[in-house]
């Protein structure tokens, strides 16, 4: 069994940092919990990890959890927007554009005929 058969395994957030051996903050934890797991996810999509040895595979999602961790110590949830309610509040929060209104609109009827 490898690795990443056992993180498939896990339960709960604390899960990966006991088993990864990965220091953190409760509180990070208890804010971003989520978060960091679904960034790891996104980081160990993007590694190649086929045909590694095993060792270099653990390596590989303890440094991935570490530097999730990292990201959600730095900044919060809501400033990574990497959930689709985060994202599509940003979007509400934007600038409408300005509605583009022809000049002949602006222009009173009597105007017009002239």
């Amino acid at each position: 069994m490898s690795i990443l058969d056992d993180l498939r395994k896990l339960s709960s957030a604390e899960d990966f940092f006991e088993t990864l051996g990965v220091e953190r903050d409760p509180g990070v934890v208890r804010v971003a919990r989520l978060h960091v797991l679904k960034r790891m996810g996104q980081y160990i999509a993007g590694a190649w990890l086929d045909g590694l040895p095993e060792e270099q595979v653990v390596a590989a999602c303890k440094s991935h959890l570490a530097k999730a961790y990292d990201d959600f110590v730095a900044s919060s949830p809501i400033e990574q927007r990497l959930f689709e309610a985060h994202q599509d509040a940003a979007k509400s929060k934007a600038k409408p554009e300005k509605p583009f209104v022809p000049r002949d609109l602006l222009i009173d009827a009597d105007t017009r005929a002239l």
